[in-house]
């Protein structure tokens, strides 16, 4: 089969904004994830055409894949059995753990998840920040969770700033980017879930998936992919298990 629903372009769907990896000014893309679809394009000698996913739930970006809507999917996107299910995964390529973030000023004394006691988390629909603040809930560890569309991470934060919710959740570069602006904000703690990202492909698709291991491999033999990671994770990024060159 070929490779791409459209000879030589590979049209790839990202959730903006979710920075370092998905970046949007001024309607140019841009971002760890997309320069690393720039880079594995060049060398399938094929055209990027990236495409912003704006639905409220963050797993319903893979139903393009199942109808053909686009080729790819690359936004900072954890591997998971639920979402194995129904896409196929590249070898993960970078491993994060969730990022807490905090209110400073009306929490200074938050530095653990048994500080958090009281606090009403902050999560997008559809991120896996949500099986972390789940598990918080029942453990008691947190008083509640406040579900934002995907794509209002900037309203969770707004709220973070007011006192309308006590934390938001979500991968640990993000946030960090995130709230680097936001003086009042800080992230204080990682909770250590060692979160595998992939770039997600239709099932059917194992040519395409296959085509893109390589090249990943590849990359990586030639000093690009280390390259990239320097240049948007500063100290930040840990290599995935099972993704280094084969």
């Amino acid at each position: 089969m070929a490779l791409t629903s459209t000879p030589g372009t590979l049209i790839v769907a990202s959730a903006y904004p979710d920075p370092p990896f998905d970046v949007l000014e001024e309607d140019s893309a841009s971002g760890f994830d997309i320069e690393l679809m720039r880079a594995i394009c060049s060398q399938l000698r094929l055209t990027l055409r990236p495409l912003r996913y704006s639905g409220d739930d963050f797993n319903g970006i893979f139903d393009g894949l199942t109808t053909g809507n686009y080729d790819a999917v690359i936004s900072g996107t954890t591997i998971t059995p639920e979402r194995s299910a129904v896409v196929l995964f590249s070898k993960p390529y970078l491993e994060f753990n969730q990022g807490v973030a905090v209110n400073r000023r009306l929490t200074p004394n938050v530095a653990s998840v048994g500080d958090l006691h009281g606090l009403t988390a902050g999560i997008q629909s559809g991120n896996t920040s949500d099986f972390v603040a789940k598990r918080l809930l029942a453990e008691g560890a947190i008083a509640g969770i406040k579900y934002y569309p995907y794509h209002a991470i900037a309203t969770a934060l707004d709220d973070l700033e007011a006192g309308r919710v006590g934390l938001v959740i979500k991968l640990f570069p993000v946030i960090s980017w995130l709230v680097k602006d936001r003086p009042q904000l800080a992230v204080v703690l990682q909770v250590p879930t060692h979160e595998q990202l992939g770039i997600a492909f239709a099932k059917e698709n194992q040519p395409l998936c296959e085509a893109v291991n390589r090249t990943l491999a590849t990359l990586r033999e030639n000093g690009e992919f280390a390259r990239l990671q320097a240049r948007w994770f500063p100290r930040q990024a840990s290599p995935a298990s099972g993704a280094r060159a084969q």
